[in-house]
């Protein structure tokens, strides 16, 4: 794949599927670079209506319901959103006539000239590619901070274009972006500066064979990097620190629970209760562990990863100390929403599978009555087991995985079902004393009965703030 000739997209008729807004952006950067547009979409036209508003009909071709993989049969190049299977066969048929298949973030990653900056991993990859925004930004750096998360690469990419057909600098000094396993299956170019895989924990089992074929997607990060870039990994994490040896780049680790060996071109890590880095070659300590207003281990590893990056990019280490002091963390990742006759609302809607509520039941110290459920990835829920048995007080149960929940934490954990989420709200507040925390967490995806996760957790803390006082 990596050297593959480039499609010369001037002209080209280029289809894009999957109209999710990964979608929509790449339309909009093909048409500022001159190419002929179709979008195709399973979806029917009534389901789409607001996303086919966004787009310019007159200049864009639309294909979408059970006929739209005739938008494939004259491409020259085909752009897939990352909900869109990169296996399916119509996209087989595509490659075997010669055409390439590549995902929203390798065409946009073609058009940007500053560095590109790049975070993957199973969890916390919003809350460190947030931070390392935070960062550039209060450091009077012009950041893009977006991906998978939040706004699509392709947006940048199309401001980066036009800046330059108008003959403007670019937009931004630096792209900060959160990729998922989805967008890696089908780089070919993508070459981030610095790259950095957190954490490997078993999840997305329904899109692939087995985990080994999650864990290389993952490793697609740093497969295009030279000498001259860095890639961060997480040693504590046996997966992800073997990739060590395959890397061709600055091999920088991060750790709190190990010292960085010979073998690390330099790394940050725990030095007693300090973080410390010396990536630059230089012993600097950035703050105490008790000076991160971020809460859980998990978060702890986030903030060494994004201070790494913070290092490499020059930002001034007292605004790194002043974003770690007051940095809330996001909505949807142990976002606190109310306390309510001594009770704590959180919402970590963003909890998608087991290791992240895993790690958000690690983190509260209190009694906790979790809300869980939703559609299975494939996690094995028996994990859950020995922390549940200490911290929870009660398990409420939602959605399609709430019988396969059940069954594996069966005697250890009083648990309930519940119709909806404002049933399951209504449950635990009933239920719930003064000093719990009534944490949704659910495990799973929100797709069973939710748009998505953002959409779970506003639904959420719209439940809990109607509550009576």
């Amino acid at each position: 794949m990596v050297g593959a000739e480039k499609v010369e997209l001037a002209g080209a008729h280029v289809t894009v599927v999957g109209l999710a807004r990964s979608g929509v952006a790449a339309c909009r950067l093909l048409q500022a670079v001159g190419a002929r547009v179709t979008v195709a979409d399973r979806k029917e036209r009534g389901e789409l209506a607001g996303i086919l508003e966004t787009i310019d009909a007159d200049r864009v071709g639309v294909m979408v319901g059970p006929s739209y993989e005739a938008s494939l049969d004259e491409a020259d190049l085909v752009v897939i959103s990352p909900g869109v299977p990169y296996r399916m066969d119509a996209l087989e048929r595509v490659r075997r006539r010669g055409v390439k298949v590549i995902s929203e973030l390798e065409l946009a990653s073609q058009f940007l000239r500053n560095p590109i900056v790049a975070v993957t991993g199973t969890n916390g990859k919003s809350t460190t590619v947030t931070l390392i925004g935070q960062f550039l930004a209060r450091s009077g750096k012009s950041a893009f901070v977006g991906g998978n998360l939040g706004t699509a690469l392709s947006e940048a990419a199309a401001a980066t274009v036009e800046a330059s057909q108008a003959g403007r600098p670019d937009p931004y000094d630096y792209f900060v972006v959160e990729v998922s396993s989805f967008q890696l299956e089908t780089i070919e170019r993508f070459r981030p500066w610095i790259a950095a895989c957190l954490n490997i924990t078993v999840d997305h089992q329904d899109r692939y064979a087995s985990l080994d074929e999650y864990v290389m997607a993952k490793h697609r990060i740093f497969e295009n990097q030279t000498a001259s870039d860095y890639a961060l990994l997480n040693i504590d994490d046996s997966r992800v620190g073997a990739f060590r040896d395959s890397i061709k780049a600055n091999r920088l680790g991060f750790t709190r629970m190990q010292s960085l060996g010979s073998d690390w071109d330099g790394g940050t890590f725990l030095d007693g209760d300090r973080i410390v880095t010396n990536v630059t070659g230089t012993r600097l300590e950035i703050c105490r562990r008790g000076e991160i207003r971020l809460i859980g281990n998990h978060n702890l590893e986030n903030v060494m990863a994004a201070v790494t990056y913070a290092v490499l990019c020059g930002c001034s280490m007292q605004v790194v100390r002043d974003v770690l002091a007051t940095f809330p963390g996001l909505e949807h990742a142990l976002e606190v929403v109310r306390e309510r006759r001594g009770v704590r609302f959180v919402n970590d809607s963003k909890g998608t599978n087991v290791d992240a509520t895993l790690k958000a039941l690690e983190s509260i110290d209190q009694p906790i009555w979790l809300i869980a459920g939703g559609r299975d990835k494939g996690g094995d829920f028996s994990r859950l087991a020995q922390a549940l048995t200490r911290r929870a007080k009660g398990v409420i149960l939602i959605g399609e995985a709430a019988s396969l929940m059940r069954a594996a934490w069966s005697g250890l954990v009083e648990m309930r079902n519940a119709e909806t989420l404002r049933e399951a709200v209504e449950v635990a507040a009933r239920d719930a004393s003064a000093g719990d925390v009534v944490l949704l967490s659910p495990a799973c995806a929100s797709f069973d009965m939710f748009a998505d996760y953002q959409d779970r957790g506003r639904q959420f803390k719209a439940c809990v703030n109607a509550l009576a006082a």
